[in-house]
């Protein structure tokens, strides 16, 4: 089965089922990491999403980009996921650290990287989801609002709010990793 007609507007058009999970596993994974999957989950839960859209495969819309579409399905089995998960599981920045000695720049990003990781957490998932499809995927907001079924005012309102809730989050966490510390000064 082959997805797509038009090479030149999805560079996964023309790719049967096994090239599109060998391309796109990788971006789901980070997906439902993004929405709260457990790194001990993850795997299965990818499977499960490419589960889901080998069976919805005949339904895909070749005319709109692959990505979008796939994070549908990764959103609708992280929020079944976390609906099963007794307390909810957070990510932690250990989880995202390299055991390995990094340089100082490294070391910043991944304190960035940890950082965004936990504002994104602090966030409801329904407005979670249109954040990651907006701000980080770069989806257009009605499609966004396409992806999740829901109104594109209701995506417009999920997105103002958790743009607050990331910044707001942002500069919380970014208070407490900096408490008793002091500050490097320019020498």
């Amino acid at each position: 089965m082959l997805l797509g007609t038009n090479p030149d507007k999805d560079p996964l058009a023309s790719l049967d089922f096994s090239t599109l999970f060998t391309l796109e596993l990788a971006y789901v994974v980070r997906s439902l990491r993004r929405l709260g999957v457990s790194p001990a989950d993850v795997e299965d839960l990818a499977h499960d999403v490419f589960i889901a859209v080998h069976g919805e495969l005949d339904n895909f819309d070749q005319a709109r980009p692959v990505r979008p579409w796939l994070f549908g399905f990764a959103f609708r089995v992280a929020s079944n996921y976390r609906r099963k998960l007794k307390p909810a599981n957070e990510l932690e920045a250990a989880e995202l650290e390299d055991p390995r000695p990094l340089a100082e720049e490294e070391l910043v990003r991944a304190a960035d990287r940890a950082l965004v990781v936990k504002a994104l957490e602090s966030i409801p998932l329904v407005r979670r989801a249109v954040f990651i499809l907006y701000e980080i995927d770069g989806v257009p907001i009605v499609e966004a609002a396409r992806i999740l079924e829901i109104p594109e005012g209701t995506a417009h309102s999920r997105l103002s709010k958790a743009r607050e809730e990331f910044a707001s989050a942002v500069t919380r966490l970014s208070k407490q990793e900096n408490h008793g510390r002091i500050p490097k000064t320019a020498t």
